[in-house]
């Protein structure tokens, strides 16, 4: 079982940088591929990016890339979204999802979610 806590979320203007964090609780956090996803509303909830258990292997959705960066502390058991040069798209309740050992796409994908943390980019 892994309990995940978001945390970072907030209001900020375009171009502005935000760094949200996710704590685990639980055992061999290490063995869990790690995933961002965020939900604006209206809308399904998307992929946002991936990182693997090591951390070592990472991707991004292509309305991301270059400007998100996800990484992980397993020795704090956290994993982080760096988000720069935000835009008003960006918009969303951003979630962080645990899925044993295999990075993945999808939302069906991941077993365990936390309750989300708002970013609001105001233009």
């Amino acid at each position: 079982q892994v309990q995940l806590v978001e945390s970072g979320g907030g209001l900020v203007q375009a171009g502005d940088s935000l760094r949200l964090s996710c704590a685990a609780s639980g055992r061999r956090f290490s063995s869990y591929a790690m995933g961002w996803f965020r939900q604006a509303p209206g809308k399904e909830r998307a992929f946002v990016a991936t990182i693997s258990g090591s951390g070592g292997s990472t991707s991004y959705a292509d309305s991301v890339k270059g400007r998100f960066t996800i990484s992980r502390d397993n020795a704090k058991n956290t994993v982080y979204l760096q988000m720069n040069s935000l835009k008003p798209e960006d918009t969303a309740v951003y979630y962080c999802a645990a899925r044993w050992l295999a990075t993945g796409y999808n939302v069906h994908e991941y077993s365990y979610w936390g309750q989300g943390t708002q970013v609001t980019v105001s233009s």
